[in-house]
């Protein structure tokens, strides 16, 4: 599972492909250690906290979400990222994401 609920909103953990020809969602990446990741391509390069931005503008647009509701919570400077989203998002949305509705 991707996510997971928290206290103060929902935990999503997303690997991150900088540098694509387009800005979308790939499926569902397993990790070494098991853990499932959301695999989001993004166009930005990762300079600067561009690819980061363009993450989190993407993932605000496909979840109907303000921005300033994301917090990247680890991952900065990593591909594989844990973001917060401070709202009751309804996990049916995320799974339309995975899904690519």
């Amino acid at each position: 599972m991707i996510y997971q609920k928290q206290e103060n909103g929902l935990l999503i953990r997303v690997r991150i492909s900088p540098n694509s020809s387009s800005c979308s969602v790939k499926g569902i990446f397993t990790s070494a250690d098991g853990e499932d990741f959301l695999k989001v391509n993004v166009i930005s390069v990762p300079e600067r906290g561009k690819a980061n931005r363009e993450l989190i503008t993407f993932l605000a647009k496909k979840l109907k979400i303000a921005k300033s509701n994301f917090e990247i919570i680890s991952g900065e400077t990593d591909r594989y990222k844990k973001i917060l989203i401070k709202t009751d998002v309804l996990i049916e949305e995320i799974e339309k994401l995975v899904e690519g509705n």
